[in-house]
């Protein structure tokens, strides 16, 4: 009825079917429910997404493919996200519920998840271990399957179907570079498979995929690219002072790590500056304050370096006309490194408490026993009493965070027909191991020594200008290489059976059964030497494991030949709660070409072994307003702006009694092709998800009277108040605590043209808007973040926009096919939550990024084209961002530097692609 390649139903994938079903009607399975049915419409939207699709958007990878799509929301993880905490890894956020609600499975199965937590917190599948040569489709489920799949359908479902049935050599090879002549990619591939298996009975299909990108820095842009990598911001009006300013002197007893070093009079309390400012930072215009001021675009990276390798194998074997064998074997191996900037002398760093520091948290820059300072006879100190320092050690260089990623699966399992049961039953293992290197990290220790103790054999260690007189013993005793190495696993074993029960008015009544059992477990140790603050690095760790067992069954049955019903239910077990699971859908089809659907779904998300493990602890950070320094968004007499987009971290601990989170979902739509060439269907959505697992809001971190701050209190009425100074880390425990409920609307169109001699024109249109999505705090407080820059407590803080949408325009005629895309992102109220003062200001005190404080909406156009230029080479390329169009300057979130990171293509500019594929005979 509706075309295939606009939107299936109920599940997620058309998977083939084996010999022995029926010879008048061909019965497929829908992967999403288990029961083969004669039509793959039914009563849930799934958006189908074909190997030309794909082939057209022009994406090097699977994620730079989906995080194009309208249905991806905050929360997602982008390849540049270099200063988070999964760096290195990519993932998807369907619905803006972040990657941890969003189920991902290759093939129908589950992956083991990447080795370290997104925000410290959440588990999820890393997409970058998907080889893109090999996929044949993917399929994204938009509602609820956790009565199917288990535990983290909340959001949706995507599953990502590589080929199983291939014959013949296809070698690929293909480059890009921007229009700058830099991130300059390279990719080869080649997809070889034997044997055929209805003659043969046997098929064999390998793959092997290698990659490599260049390293982009912010500085390859900034001063090119408007502020696209600029730190300063002071051209556009911004203050001098924004997130990715550091080395400014800001009044009484504060000041920011600075390159030259600056020490504090003991005498007025005030820091100056040391000389050479000139031969450290690259910021020309300097800080009236007297710091040496300098932004993170000197060493930052926008892009990182990344070598990978994908390796696939699968074989099946037809045992018999009612039986079949396959294996499923993938490897991948993921290099990325990003450059940081060099490391600060005094951070504030957390860690689990011990006998020695029950706090667990040491803060060197002021803390009472642990601020490090410069020696009375330090060379550098003229003040004859040991001072105060703060100093950013440019002399040490910029750290470098590497994650090497090693992924493995393997399948083995068994299909086929026996007593009137389709069954398919398998073993999967799945295996990530993560060795995290983070370079020219500090030994606090030696630091502290070498600065304030002239008994040390390190001192006196030369800071600035003078760091040329330092000896290398130095350097080897204080710089040292932070190290990590995370394993996560998964092993499953499965089974699944369905069969025709009995004959309705509409059909046979069909049912579907399946058991699994499931291991999971995660062991991510934290950097060596957070264990205890030793360097200049907070604590980050994760660790336990979980045993599932489930239990779950489905009915379709179509009472009439018009009105399918179809209802699945499944319990799951695990050590310290259970969970039941139900789903119920309807199908209307009052004539051949329209179709009313509606769906109601159960599902929940166990606490990971990041939020319930009793060794799991972590720091976070996020930028908010500060509510002691900037109230009202005005800040005090000694506050600065700063205070009012204060960068505040936060300690999280493993909760053991956290309980599962649990959603309901609720789906309303309908599927109409009122000519042979249009197709039309829109679905609208809400979905619930209660006793949610956060940390306290990083807003209420803030305003906490136990919140660590600097000691450089401010005056009011004339009175010095405690507890009044820079915000420097607070504690937010994991808790089962809000709830959010969102809504929205999916449009998907599509229309063909037949143009005669001039070939055919196809337009396809996919549409996501966001009604509400509203969080609902434990207290009651309630926040609206649809068409805002919040959550902010999510990923890299990209804000929720209202409307997405991809506009796909493709024309074919004989050999050739070109394509172009628009991506649509709408504008959002540069705000922390609906209501909510500006979050930013200019330096004259106005709204940012605009007077009505509102980040504009962008657009970029993709062109792609495929010409066959000989029976067995096919040449293809494409320009991504077409006209070259500069993505909004946005000074809230910090997974960009000035650009939001859902506008990534206008950061890095025009980007051409040329590549060959051959297919050998």
């Amino acid at each position: 009825m509706f075309s295939g390649s606009l939107m299936v139903a109920a599940g997620v994938i058309a998977q083939p079917v084996l010999a022995q079903e029926d010879a008048k009607i061909q019965r497929v399975e829908v992967t999403g429910t288990n029961i083969k049915r004669a039509e793959a419409e039914t009563a849930s939207p799934v958006q189908i997404l074909n190997r030309a699709d794909i082939d057209k958007s022009g994406k090097a990878t699977v994620a730079e493919f989906l995080q194009t799509l309208a249905l991806d929301g905050a929360g997602s993880l982008p390849t540049g996200f270099g200063n988070g905490f999964a760096a290195g890894s990519t993932a998807i956020s369907l619905r803006g519920l972040g990657a941890t609600s969003t189920l991902v499975l290759l093939n129908g199965r589950r992956m083991a998840p990447f080795g370290r937590a997104d925000d410290g917190q959440k588990t999820f599948t890393d997409l970058s271990t998907i080889p893109m040569e090999v996929v044949e489709r993917i399929e994204i489920l938009k509602d609820g399957a956790s009565s199917v799949y288990g535990a983290d359908a909340i959001a949706g479902v995507v599953n990502i179907i590589l080929r199983k049935n291939f014959t013949g050599v296809v070698a690929s090879a293909s480059a890009g570079t921007s229009g700058y002549r830099d991130a300059n990619q390279s990719k080869a591939s080649v997809t070889a498979g034997f044997g055929d298996l209805e003659q043969d009975r046997y098929n064999v299909i390998f793959n092997a995929e290698v990659s490599k990108s260049d390293k982009l820095q912010n500085s390859d842009r900034a001063g090119r690219r408007d502020w696209i990598g600029a730190g300063d911001l002071r051209p556009w009006g911004y203050p001098m002072t924004t997130q990715f300013a550091a080395g400014y002197i800001s009044g009484t007893n504060n000041a920011s790590a600075s390159p030259t070093g600056s020490i504090r009079d003991p005498k007025t309390l005030n820091y100056v500056s040391l000389p050479g400012c000139a031969t450290l930072s690259a910021t020309k215009n300097q800080d009236p304050g007297g710091g040496c001021l300098w932004y993170q675009d000197q060493f930052r990276s926008m892009q990182p370096q990344i070598d990978s390798v994908n390796l696939f194998a699968r074989g099946t074997w037809q045992l018999n006309p009612d039986m079949q064998a396959y294996v499923e074997a993938g490897y991948s191996q993921r290099k990325t490194s990003f450059t940081m900037t060099p490391p600060s002398i005094t951070p504030t760093v957390a860690f689990p408490p011990n006998a020695s520091n029950p706090t667990g948290v040491i803060n060197y820059g002021s803390g009472a026993g642990t601020t490090i300072v410069l020696a009375a006879n330090h060379p550098q100190n003229p003040y004859g009493v040991p001072v105060r320092v703060r100093y950013a050690a440019f002399d040490v260089g910029p750290s470098t965070r590497s994650a090497d990623n090693s992924f493995n699966r393997f399948v083995a399992g068994l299909k086929g027909n026996v007593a009137g049961w389709d069954f398919d039953t398998a073993y999967l293992h799945s295996e990530t191991q993560l060795h995290l290197d983070y370079s020219n990290m500090l030994n606090m220790a030696v630091v502290k020594s070498a600065l304030g103790d002239p008994n040390s054999k390190y001192f006196p260690y030369y800071i600035g200008a003078q760091a040329g007189k330092n000896p290398a013993s130095l350097y080897a005793a204080m710089v040292t290489n932070a190290i990590a190495d995370g394993t996560t696993k998964m092993d499953i074993i499965d089974f699944k059976a369905s069969r025709e029960l009995m004959p309705l008015a509409g059909g046979m009544m069909g049912l579907a059964v399946g058991a699994e059992y499931r291991r999971e477990s995660l062991d991510s140790p934290s950097l060596s030497g957070t264990q205890d603050g030793s360097i200049n690095a907070s604590y980050v760790a994760a660790k336990g494991s979980q045993n599932i067992a489930a239990l779950y069954a489905e009915l379709l049955a179509p009472v009439l030949k018009t009105v399918e019903l179809s209802a699945a239910v499944r319990y799951d077990k695990y050590s310290n709660f259970n969970s039941t699971t139900p789903k119920l859908g309807i199908k209307w089809s009052p004539m051949k070409e329209l179709a009313f659907r509606s769906t109601y779904s159960e599902g929940f998300r166990a606490p990971g072994a990041a939020e319930s493990g009793i060794e799991s602890q972590s720091t976070g950070s996020a930028t908010v307003r500060d509510p002691i320094r900037c109230p009202n968004g005005t800040p005090l007499p000694g506050a600065t702006a700063n205070d009012c987009a204060a960068t505040v971290a936060a300690v999280k601990v493993g909760n053991p009694n956290l309980q599962p989170e649990t959603s309901k979902g609720y789906t309303l739509g309908m599927v109409w092709d009122p000519l042979p060439n249009t197709s039309f269907a829109v679905d609208g959505w809400m979905i619930k998800r209660s006793n949610e697992i956060n940390p306290l809001t990083y807003v209420e971190a803030a305003a906490l009277p136990t919140a660590i701050r600097s000691d450089n209190n401010l005056t009011i009425g004339g009175v010095v108040t405690p507890n009044t100074g820079t915000l420097l880390i607070s504690k937010a425990p994991y808790q089962n605590s809000s709830y959010t409920q969102i809504s929205g609307l999916d449009v998907d169109a599509k229309q063909r043209f037949n143009l005669g001699e001039y070939g055919k024109l196809t337009a396809d249109v996919r549409w996501t808007h966001v009604n509400s999505w509203k969080r609902v705090e434990k207290s009651g407080k309630a926040y609206e973040y649809a068409g805002t820059h919040g959550n902010c407590d999510t990923s890299n803080c990209a804000g929720t926009p209202k409307d997405k949408v991809n506009l796909i325009l493709s024309w074919d005629k004989a050999d050739w096919n070109v394509t172009g895309t628009a991506n649509y992102r709408g504008k959002m109220s540069n705000v922390y939550f609906e209501g909510d003062l500006c979050a930013s200001k200019l330096a004259n005190g106005g709204n940012a990024p605009t007077a009505d404080c509102t980040l504009a909406s962008f657009t970029t156009f993709d062109m792609s084209f495929r010409w066959k230029a000989m029976k067995n080479l096919e040449v293809f390329g494409s320009v991504q961002n077409l006209f070259d169009k500069v993505a909004p300057l946005d000074p809230l979130t910090y997974g960009g530097m000035s650009y939001n990171p859902m506008d990534s293509s206008g950061a890095i500019g025009r980007y051409f692609k040329l590549g060959l594929k051959y297919k050998f005979k």
